[in-house]
């Protein structure tokens, strides 16, 4: 395909899907899968978009993603469930995770769901923002391969380990917060390996621990972490929830999102389901005065608004397909 082709999102979640399926993909995964990829792309998450199509074929090729994996979903507690991925794509299991959550918060007031044995999740708005189409609020934490050395180290230990949350709102759409815990997310990084262009000094280091602007080298080395010992303390945290609170694999254990060969990354993530209630809307109320009162601030936008915006040029333009594609 050229690369001016452009596709709506309805073709490039069935152009994705199809390439899943030619590779022994059952329907089901395919599609839970195609429609995240695609979600991603479309709000200007690159690293988590098209881009990974190629990898992920290549892991289910050699087996270090189980194509045919056998979710397990136990009620450990009335708000607390756990999640077995069984090495699968992580968007499945957090299909069944999201709809078994919303479901106990909905009846108890809050859930906390984890996923185990799982792999890379993408664009972790696209999940939460499902939980706040539900009504709720929604927070999520997810451990990823190594990538950020401890505060004052140099060799990499925690992943990149995003954090994201959403809440409904009564006449927009919902508020969604993404972030990951590098200064950027590790897949810009990985797409500028990709299409061969150098990186902003200030986001990586290479494996001497000395600043670079070569994405090979800042992919050797380790990621520097947002606000310094706090972005580090924070990154602790999240694998603490995502992965040893889970029984997900611990970062600096858990194999390359990117590498067929070797075992299953085997990650964790995190999820927390709040209600807001239904006190006559009052709840609402109050985050709509913040929320306005935040927006009349000169020079202040909403998290999230670019995204938004972004969706909505891929909605009204369509996607660019990457040259290779049609070879998946």
């Amino acid at each position: 395909m050229s690369l001016e082709t452009r596709v709506s999102i309805a073709e490039a979640e069935q152009l994705v899907k199809e390439a899943f399926l030619r590779n022994g993909v059952t329907e089901a995964v395919a599609m839970s899968v195609s429609t995240a990829l695609v979600a991603a792309e479309a709000e200007g998450q690159i690293g988590h978009g098209f881009s990974r199509v190629k990898d992920y074929i290549a892991q289910v090729k050699s087996k270090k993603i189980n194509s045919n994996a056998k979710i397990k979903i136990e009620h450990l507690k009335p708000t607390s469930i756990s999640v077995d991925a069984d090495y699968g794509f992580a968007y499945p299991a957090l299909d069944q995770a999201i709809s078994e959550g919303a479901l106990v918060a909905k009846e108890y007031g809050s859930a906390v769901v984890s996923v185990f044995s799982s792999h890379h999740c993408g664009a972790l708005s696209v999940q939460v923002e499902k939980i706040a189409n539900h009504g709720l609020i929604g927070l999520m934490m997810a451990n990823t391969p190594k990538a950020i050395a401890p505060w004052g180290g140099k060799d990499p230990f925690f992943g990149t380990n995003p954090i994201a949350f959403a809440v409904p709102r009564i006449e927009k759409d919902p508020l969604v917060i993404d972030l990951s815990l590098s200064k950027v997310a590790r897949g810009k990084i990985m797409h500028a390996k990709k299409v061969n262009t150098t990186i902003p000094e200030g986001w990586a280091l290479d494996s001497s621990g000395k600043p670079t602007t070569d994405p090979d080298q800042a992919l050797k080395g380790s990621m520097l972490p947002i606000g310094e010992a706090k972005g580090s303390a924070l990154a602790l945290m999240v694998e603490i929830l995502a992965a040893t609170f889970s029984g997900g694999r611990p970062s600096n254990e858990a194999s390359s999102f990117l590498d067929p060969d070797g075992d299953p990354p085997g990650v964790g993530q995190f999820l927390m389901f709040i209600d807001p209630g239904k006190d006559n809307g009052s709840f609402y109320n109050r985050l709509e005065k913040l929320l306005v009162n935040i927006e009349k601030t000169d020079g202040v936008r909403l998290p999230g608004n670019r995204r938004k915006n972004d969706i909505q040029k891929s909605k009204d333009l369509g996607l660019l397909l990457p040259a290779d594609f049609i070879d998946h």
